[in-house]
């Protein structure tokens, strides 16, 4: 009987890491793809992460845990780690608000009228402060990240790895210790593409962690899993070199589309023969629309994901009542 009960946890366990490798190689192939921070890709991101979560929760189930053990504990430490690191995230997605209504108030400005001199400076002036705007929420992002979410931010560490007890509760340690790690290599992805991409701050500083780490993953994690883990992280690497601010494409676009309106603009003023820029209108229109259905998505997933949290906490509490109770 002993035999059977330690050969399900380890099927549950390596089903646990399996699932881990299969769901980030999903992810690297769809980036791959598209080679762009859309919202789609990062909700899949997002979805990765709440699945992780998921599984962990089920797995509990499965492998018998003691009560009255740290592993509770050190369960709804993990979990008070990503409520607070989606909250800032949260208020990093949810400043794009404002610049999103802003743009949509350019196209505003001119329909239904005649394009003349007095219209076109208010929609440059309403361009201007767009972009004023869009400096103050990349800076104020950044500002967040800095002191709201990098302190919880966890980061790959050989010395950690060799010297934890991670085949502790039955293996659960072991599986917690990869969804930390992994769900900081996801919420990386989502800050740099939500919030903010600091190059110099941003996938290169933990690469080598993730190398080193990669040499001793036999004794914690199958070794597939950290070799997707690094790819997908190498991928999205190469992608940002040289660039900061917002990765997501909906918000560059918005960007090039209000630059091309304001050229554009800045070329017909004083002229007197009119000018059709009604097509570079509907475009900076559907930019903006574009980001701000993105973005109200995102934080809909979120507030699902505080739910989940809430949900699982309970849960797990109360397994370990009701088992004590028996």
């Amino acid at each position: 009987m002993q035999h059977s009960s330690s050969s399900s946890s380890t099927n549950s366990i390596n089903g646990f890491y399996n699932f881990l490798t299969h769901s980030l190689d999903d992810l690297y192939s769809s980036f791959h793809s598209q080679n762009s921070m859309s919202i789609h890709f990062l909700q899949l991101v997002f979805s990765s992460l709440q699945s992780f979560h998921s599984q962990l929760t089920l797995l509990v189930h499965k492998l018998h845990l003691p009560v009255g053990e740290k592993w509770l504990d050190e369960y709804m430490d993990e979990s008070a780690r990503l409520w607070d690191i989606c909250h800032a995230l949260k208020s990093c997605v949810s400043n794009t608000e404002n610049y999103c209504s802003m743009g949509l108030n350019i196209p505003s400005i001119l329909e239904n009228n005649d394009l003349n001199s007095q219209l076109l400076r208010q929609v440059l002036r309403a361009i201007n402060r767009c972009q004023r705007e869009r400096v103050r929420l990349e800076e104020e992002n950044k500002s967040l990240i800095e002191t709201r979410i990098n302190p919880l931010m966890m980061q790959f560490d050989e010395s950690a790895l060799i010297q934890s007890k991670f085949n502790g509760f039955n293996g659960f340690r072991g599986a917690l210790y990869a969804l930390k790690n992994i769900s900081s290599l996801l919420f990386m992805i989502m800050v740099n593409g939500l919030a903010y991409c600091s190059n110099e701050a941003s996938f290169s500083s933990s690469s080598h962690m993730i190398t080193a780490s990669s040499t001793v993953n036999h004794m914690v994690f199958e070794s597939s899993f950290m070799v997707s883990a690094t790819r997908l992280m190498e991928r999205l690497k190469d992608s940002e070199k040289g660039v900061n601010g917002i990765l997501l494409q909906e918000f560059r676009n918005t960007g090039h589309a209000m630059d091309e309106l304001q050229t554009e603009l800045e070329r017909i003023e004083g002229c007197e023969r009119e000018f059709d820029i009604s097509e570079r209108v509907e475009i900076l229109k559907s930019c903006f629309g574009g980001l701000q259905c993105g973005i109200e998505n995102m934080i809909v997933q979120l507030d699902d994901f505080f739910d989940e949290i809430v949900e699982s906490r309970k849960k797990l509490s109360d397994l370990c009542i009701h088992t004590s109770g028996v």
